[in-house]
């Protein structure tokens, strides 16, 4: 059972792929050793990954598919042993999508820190105990540099196209800038070039949630039986974040004040009832302490935090302006995490932009970039466009 499954509705300790599970369609590559951006060194890294397709003979075909904060590889597919959910780009990505294996080689990675097969907290450092505690601190260029690695075991030496939406986004512009020789053409997508202040507090408040639960132990909580573990403090900050994935406007249309079928809200004491907005958000956060884990959740979201794509590099503006492939932004109009603004900053900054800034409209505000499939799906038919146009004849 994956993660430790839990016992009579218990949930796990850790809702991370363990070995042992069933692999699904993941496939592994062992990366050797990685040196850390902010010091520090992991003796041994593991990419999970899933590919759809097969790569040309002249590699120009590959397309890198970049997942958010708690998505993983399954791009495509339905849920099955090894995959709790489907894939959350169903429809775009697969057979008869716009990304169709007929005819590009699609590859997408479990991130480097997650707990879907990759090297992260929940997986097992070289004394064999889970990393726990002691996972370093690590940023969204060491996860580019992890899927160099990968790439180059691949035989891709230059991405098609690159697609990354939120967290993705992030490894996208990464991407796009520090490997600018290995990219033909991307989609950034509901993204900024660095975490403001504003994300950084409300990210903040989701990793103190976690880390303040008694069941954290610093860190050290894997071995734990089923309901033991911070699977609290995961809940509310999912509750958190899904507050800032979604749009007020959409709230209020689907739920109001409405209770929940059943119960009343204004009950004798606190917690009688709920309203239907509580029971929606106590269900997404039930449904990711069974398929997630909480040392994963702090640590993506530490790089999260420490994202800016100017580090290094002469600041923002600098290291936008090296970008030579051409690039495709786009934001949601009811975005409240990442708003149009921060968009349009990579739109006047990058100068191979494709036709300005592209707006989603959505009433799903962030989260439009995964539910928004046919405006997705047609700017992603623009980006392969802009690659196939780019090759030689």
């Amino acid at each position: 059972m994956a993660g430790g499954a839990s016992r009579a509705g218990l949930p796990p300790a850790t809702g991370a792929w363990r070995e042992g599970d069933p692999p699904g369609r993941r496939q592994f590559l062992d990366i050797g050793a990685l040196d850390l951006e902010l010091g520090g060194r992991l003796p041994a890294v593991r990419l999970s990954y899933e590919t759809w397709g097969e790569l040309a003979d002249d590699g120009s075909n590959a397309v890198l598919v970049l997942h958010a904060l708690t998505g993983d590889s399954h791009v495509s597919g339905p849920a099955a042993p090894g995959h709790p959910t489907a894939g959350w780009w169903e429809g775009v990505i697969g057979a008869g999508g716009v990304v169709d294996p007929d005819r590009w080689f699609v590859v997408s990675a479990n991130v480097l820190g997650g707990c879907q097969g990759s090297t992260g907290p929940s997986s097992a450092a070289p004394d064999g105990r889970p990393w726990g505690s002691r996972f370093p601190r690590t940023t969204v260029g060491d996860q580019v540099r992890a899927e160099l690695r990968l790439a180059d075991a691949l035989g891709v030496r230059r991405w098609g196209v690159v697609l990354g939406g939120s967290m993705g986004g992030m490894r996208a512009l990464e991407w796009l800038t520090g490997h600018p020789d290995r990219v033909s053409s991307g989609l950034v997508f509901a993204v900024g070039a660095a975490a403001s202040a504003d994300q950084i507090g409300t990210q903040t408040a989701q990793m103190l949630a976690i880390t303040g639960d008694t069941g954290w132990h610093g860190g050290d909580f894997h071995h734990l039986p089923a309901g033991h573990g911070p699977h609290h403090g995961l809940g509310v900050a999912r509750r958190i974040a899904h507050l800032t994935y979604r749009s007020a406007g959409e709230l209020e249309t689907r739920f109001g004040r409405a209770p929940q079928d059943g119960e009343h809200p204004l009950g004798q004491r606190l917690g009688d009832g709920r309203f239907a907005v509580q029971s929606y958000l106590d269900h997404h956060a039930s449904k990711l302490a069974h398929r997630f884990d909480a040392g994963t959740y702090v640590a993506l979201t530490d790089a999260m935090n420490t994202w800016d794509v100017g580090r290094a590099r002469g600041g923002v503006e600098v290291a936008l302006g090296r970008i030579r492939a051409p690039v495709v932004v786009a934001g949601i109009d009811s975005d409240r995490l990442y708003p149009l603004a921060q968009q349009a900053l990579l739109a006047r900054a990058i100068p191979t932009v494709v036709g300005g800034l592209r707006v989603v409209k959505s009433l799903y505000g962030h989260d439009g970039f995964l539910l928004e499939r046919e405006q997705v799906g047609a700017l992603i038919t623009e980006v392969l466009a802009l690659d196939a146009a780019a090759r030689p004849r």
